[in-house]
């Protein structure tokens, strides 16, 4: 199993003073906590895309190619691209650059995106969200097969014969498909083959269960080979010394996040008590100490019938960047080692 942390560069206030920290220190942080997790074996950093003043993720792939300078071996990707929302031959020129500056590290997420608000910034109609989404993925598809491509569509300009450079390092950049709960999106990626990378951000693993064998019945049904449909899992989770301890980091954060986009939803205030039920041992909040954090990949992983990939989102508790950095070691040099070695025993 495959581990990593996505973050979304969130800017969060501080608690005593409600002042904002320097997006500048916060960035060099964010670069630090890639450069922990690549000292410490961790196998993929992610980075999301958000148009939003909590975020200072709207442009990843430049976020990545930084990061890229200063690691080696980590796989960086983004945590989604909102594909739907960009101009797929951008997109992949701007991954394809990142590839060329890791060596072969780079990969994607592409999603049509849990927040709307660069639908309007990017004068598209959110009516059309799906359609945008499953004719600019069957664009970025070809653009990976083809350097010199002829593709018409609805909602982008035709393109007749042109190059589209530079290429990537990798023989094809890796894709996955960003999903939440919605059905469709799990069946159309299994009808495509690709990997799918599942935002599981509360309440329960079971729960993913039925869609997720909805994924792979539809890839069965698509005739391909059941080692090409792999499942990932974007959970909540951060890991401390104690599970008190890392729940005290990581709720502050989290409680602020959540009323914000809440209030502009209709939720109800966040409490204590659903945060508690959520980094519980049936929840899907991946927080606590090593062997606790381990224990419930482990189990997730058997809820959904096998995952190749857990990325831990931990930006709400980046007001402490220490706890963040010992958090990214805790999970390279504790929580891998359990779930490695357990998956071993099991093979």
């Amino acid at each position: 199993m495959e581990i990593g942390v996505d973050s979304f560069a969130a800017i969060l206030p501080d608690p005593a003073t409600g002042l904002l920290p320097s997006p500048t220190d916060r960035m060099a942080d964010l670069l630090d906590e890639v450069e922990t997790a690549d000292r410490v074996g961790l196998d993929v950093f992610g980075v999301g895309e958000h148009h939003r003043a909590e975020f200072l993720d709207s442009a990843p792939a430049i976020i990545l190619s930084a990061a890229a300078a200063r690691t080696s071996k980590i796989r960086l990707t983004s945590a989604v691209t909102v594909l739907s929302a960009a101009d797929p031959v951008r997109v992949f020129q701007e991954f394809a650059t990142l590839d060329l500056i890791s060596r072969g590290r780079a990969e994607i997420v592409v999603g049509r995106g849990s927040f709307g608000e660069a639908f309007p910034l990017f004068g598209l109609d959110t009516r059309a969200y799906d359609d945008l989404f499953a004719e600019k993925l069957d664009l970025f598809l070809k653009l990976g097969e083809e350097t010199n491509i002829s593709w018409y569509g609805r909602y982008r300009p035709a393109l007749h014969g042109e190059g589209v450079f530079p290429r990537p390092h990798q023989p094809r950049l890796p894709l996955w498909v960003g999903v939440g709960g919605t059905p469709r999106s799990f069946e159309r990626a299994g009808e495509l083959g690709l990997p799918l990378m599942i935002a599981i951000i509360g309440g329960t693993f079971d729960r993913f269960r039925p869609l997720v064998d909805l994924y792979r019945e539809a890839g069965r049904r698509a005739g391909h080979a059941p080692e090409k449909l792999v499942v990932g899992v974007h959970a909540m989770g951060f890991v401390g010394e104690t599970d008190a301890e890392a729940k005290e980091a990581f709720f502050p954060g989290w409680a602020h996040l959540t009323g914000t986009i809440g209030r502009e939803r209709g939720w109800s205030t966040p409490t204590r008590q659903p945060f508690e039920a959520m980094a519980s041992p049936e929840g899907a909040f991946l927080i606590g100490a090593p062997a606790t954090v381990a224990a419930k990949m482990l189990e997730a992983s058997e809820t959904l019938g096998g995952i190749t990939r857990v990325t831990f989102q931990m930006s709400t508790a980046s007001l402490e960047t220490a706890a963040m950095k010992r958090s990214i070691e805790f999970l390279g040099t504790e929580v891998a080692p359990i779930v490695r070695a357990a998956r071993i025993a099991a093979a």
